[in-house]
Formats: structure tokens, sequence, C-alpha cells
């Protein structure tokens, strides 16, 4: 819920504004924590990942993966990967097993400042936390109904509207800065923001892999002072090294080299699209996926072993109709949930792409694709929900007001995953004695009372009101209710969390491009 220290009646009152302010002051949910388990929901038998799995190596032993660097090669023929005679990197499969058995299976992502070991993340098996990325290009403007370029400014914006929404916990370049095409320029400006912006853990991509080493010189600012984010990383980052079917982008490839040679968390993501860039069948995309995926374990392995890579296959759905992008589709949330499975058959911390409603607006469309994408992912364990928060559009666009309303899914997700616990206490025998031979009611027994805060998520968007309550109080939408929340949030939180001195010595090293006047009220 939204971070803040005061809890709201049940019952509202007192008008829209009052009711708009209870909504950004409910405190965070005593009966959900960020990391909770999933891996409750098992859409493959495990003959399924069996056959899945040695179809995976079988791929990358003989067809194996194009375009691979004369820096790569280098790198890795020494230690066992092989150049076919077509020119293809291939890994055998007792090598694929061997650097399997050896790959993290875990890593942290730190918080900072005040935040720093309350809301750490610990990405392992299973465990399930909520983030942003998606880098879209537009903006959903809620006056006009429409899209608007993307602007730095928007980076900050969204990155301070989730510093106070609970549920989300990760930020990262969820809007890209379109207004700042030179690439050293964006990437600064863009990490700046999100440094200002939030104290939580951030998952980012750069444009450049000479980009990285300014960046962790950024990073130290923000964590205390030289080699601080070394020692505890609050940031990972990566991009999408793979080029489907089965080829290597030289860019993100040097990102993630980079990242591998300094023993940080190589984040990624590995998107085929089924029908289009990867088979029809799902199983096929699947296998294809999973192939791609364990490559750039098997690359990050090779290069400095041990060092975490997360199993970040993103199998995406094509309406064959069209041959367009579809990212709210039922065939979308069983595959993400697939591969997470997958994943987690390998004992890798996982993350995907889930909640990319091919809805324009938060409408019933928007809810379904949502639900399905966003429950699947998180009941098959996925440590990281990916483009969590706002994405609308087909990835194509962001919301603020559609942030919130995310964020408050998120909090009823972890509800179901918290799952129900069974003991002497809960059963309630003695309970149900005593109310039903007495009162009647349990509304007013201690063990009521005990339980209604911990046992219960209570949502601030959905509307539970009786009918003639809601008409009168102007008969609002979920839509509405979001957006006074994110309104009131944007409007009131400027936080900048390197400080005045620490944020001069920022714009003077580095070439930022978000103005301060646009950190301040009425700006």
């Amino acid at each position: 819920m939204v971070d803040v220290t005061k809890t709201r009646p049940r019952r509202r009152s007192g008008g829209r504004d009052a009711r708009a302010a209870a909504r950004t002051q409910a405190s965070a949910s005593q009966a959900i924590w960020p990391g909770l388990s999933g891996g409750r929901y098992r859409p493959l038998s495990d003959a399924d990942m069996q056959k899945i799995h040695h179809a995976a190596l079988t791929i990358l032993e003989r067809t194996g993966i194009g375009d691979p660097t004369e820096e790569l090669l280098d790198l890795v023929l020494p230690k066992g990967a092989i150049l076919s005679e077509h020119g293809r990197l291939c890994f055998p499969r007792a090598l694929m097993e061997d650097l399997l058995a050896g790959a993290a299976n875990e890593f942290y992502v730190h918080a900072r400042g005040s935040r720093a070991g309350k809301d750490d993340m610990h990405c392992t098996k299973d465990k399930v936390y909520y983030a942003n990325s998606g880098t879209a290009v537009t903006t959903f403007d809620a006056a006009s109904r429409s899209y608007r370029p993307s602007t730095i400014r928007d980076v900050y914006d969204f990155t301070r509207l989730v510093d106070r929404l609970d549920n989300i916990h990760m930020t990262g370049d969820t809007v890209l800065g379109t207004d700042v095409p030179q690439d050293f320029e964006h990437d600064m400006s863009m990490l700046y923001s999100i440094l200002a912006g939030s104290e939580k853990p951030s998952c980012l991509t750069f444009r450049d892999r000479s980009h990285i080493k300014p960046a962790i010189e950024m990073f130290d600012i923000a964590s205390g002072g030289e080699g601080k984010f070394l020692q505890k990383p609050s940031v990972i980052f990566g991009g999408c090294p793979i080029v489907s079917p089965l080829r290597l982008g030289r860019e993100n490839l040097e990102i993630m080299i980079d990242t591998a040679k300094l023993g940080l968390t190589c984040d990624l993501a590995v998107p085929p699209q089924a029908g289009a860039t990867s088979p029809a069948p799902l199983a096929g995309t699947l296998a294809q996926a999973v192939a791609e995926t364990l490559s750039c374990v098997a690359i990050v392995n090779l290069i400095n072993p041990g060092t975490p890579v997360v199993f970040a296959a993103w199998p995406f759905i094509t309406d064959l109709r069209t041959g367009s992008f579809t990212g709210g589709s039922g065939e979308q949330a069983l595959i993400g949930a697939a591969a997470i499975q997958m994943g987690n058959f390998y004992n890798l911390p996982t993350s995907v792409g889930c909640g990319m409603t091919d809805s324009k607006i938060p409408d019933a469309q928007y809810g379904l694709e949502k639900a399905l994408t966003f429950s699947l992912a998180a009941h098959a364990g996925a440590n990281r929900l990916c483009e969590f928060g706002g994405m609308v559009g087909s990835l194509m666009g962001c919301s603020f007001e559609s942030m919130v309303i995310d964020n408050e899914a998120a909090g009823m997700i972890s509800r179901t995953l918290r799952g129900i616990e069974v003991s002497d206490d809960t059963l309630s025998v003695d309970v149900i004695h005593d109310c039903a031979t007495g009162p009647g009611h349990f509304l007013g027994n201690t063990q009521t009372l005990q339980y209604m805060e911990t046992e219960y998520v209570y949502p601030d968007l959905m509307d539970r009101e009786l009918t003639d309550t809601w008409e009168k109080a102007g008969k609002q939408t979920m839509f509405d209710r979001a957006r006074e929340v994110s309104d009131r949030i944007l409007g009131e939180h400027f936080p900048n969390y390197f400080g005045s001195k620490l944020d001069a010595e920022v714009r003077a090293k580095f070439p930022v491009k978000l103005p301060l006047e646009a950190m301040r009220p009425g700006k």
C-alpha cells in the first residue's frame, strides 16, 4: 500500500479530498511482506521439464549461437566452448552440465540510505518480488487520455512515485528519456533520476559498455564513497544479449561481458517471439528460450565462474493473424510461468516479463490481462516480476495511474502467495463453539480483532462500498481513484536522495539533463 504512517478508517468520510488523502496515507499491510514464496503453480510435468532441458542442450551443442565476437571467442574457447564449422558458438552437453552445477543460485540487491537492510532483495528460488523496468517510449497523459513521448523528467517522476508504493520493491528505467538523444547524456541522466528519486534497489540498462565505469562512480557517490557500491551493489544492469533466433547482439553482449568481469549480477532478458523469431508451438519456443538463456549463463560462468546471472527466459507471444506482439494473452501467462518453472528446475534466480497488457487504458481488458500474467508468474515462483508497474499498450507506454493500480494488485497477489496457515489456533474450533452458542457472530470476538490486520489485505482503490454510497461519493472509477493518489504523491513527494552537497558534485561531474527546477513542487 502507499508508504506513509496513518491507517485509514474502514469507512471513509469527509468528502472527496479526505478520501483521496486517506488513500495516500494507508500503512503497509501486516498481512504480506516482500519475498513471499511462489512455486506452487507448475504447468509442466517433471517429464516435460526433462524433455525441454534435453532439447535445449541439444540446440546448444548442435546449432549453437551465431555472431560471436572475437573478444568473446578469446574468452570462452580456451575453456571448453567450440566454434562450429558454421561459425557458431557451441556448448558441449558435458560442459553445460558442469557449468550449471557450479552456477550461483542466489544474489542480493541492496537498498540504500534509510532503506538499507530492511528493503534489500534476496533473490533465490521461489522468492517473489515486483520490479519496474521496460523503457517505454511514451507516457499516458490522464487529462487528454492520449500518449506523449516520454522524457527524463518522467523517469524521475515514475521513480519517486514508486518510492511511495510499498508493494513495488525495485525501481528501474520504466520509460525512455526521448528528449535526451545523446547516449552518454541519456544514461547518466537516467541513472541520476533513479538514484535521486528512490533508495530502493534498482535494475536498468545502458546503451554502451563504456558507460559502466562512470556509472559506478555515480553509484559510489550515492552509496557513501569510493568502492562502496561494489561492496553492496544496489543496482543490477544488463539488457538483451540475445537476438532471436540464436544470435548474439554486440552491444548488450559487451555489457554482459564487462558485468561478469566485475562479478556483478548479470541481469538480462531473452525474448523470442512465438511464430516470428521462435517456433509457433509453445514447447518449441520454450526450448529455444531456455537454450538462449542457458547460453548466457554459460558465457558468464566461463568468464567468471560463480558470478550470479539471472535465468531470464522471457518468451513472448505473437498474434499470428497480424504478426503483432501481444503481451496480455492467456498463452503469454502460461509460457511465462513455464519459463519460470524451468529456471527453478535449474535452481537459478529468475525473472519474467509480465503485466504487459495490450490495453491502452486501465479497463476490463487491462484487468483481465494483468491478473492472468501477474498471478501465474508469481505462483510459478518468479524472483522478479519485471515490466510490472504501469505498463500499457504492449510495452509501448506507461501510466502513473496504472502504476498505482498495479501496486495494489501486487498486494492482493502477495496475499494469495502467502496461502492459508492451518494450526490449532487458526482452525478456531473453540471460538466457533463459543460464538455459535453465544452471540451468533464473530465481529466482537478477541480472535477477530487479533487477526484483523494480519490475515487480510485491505485495498484502497478497490471499491467495496454500497451502491448508494458510491453514487453519493461521485460514482468514481478505479482510474479516478488511482489518479487522485498519483496526483497527490507527485504533487507532494520530491525526493533528492543525493542531498544538496552530493547533488552538486554529481552535476559537476556528469552531464545530468534533469533540471533541479523539475524536482520541486509547482514545476
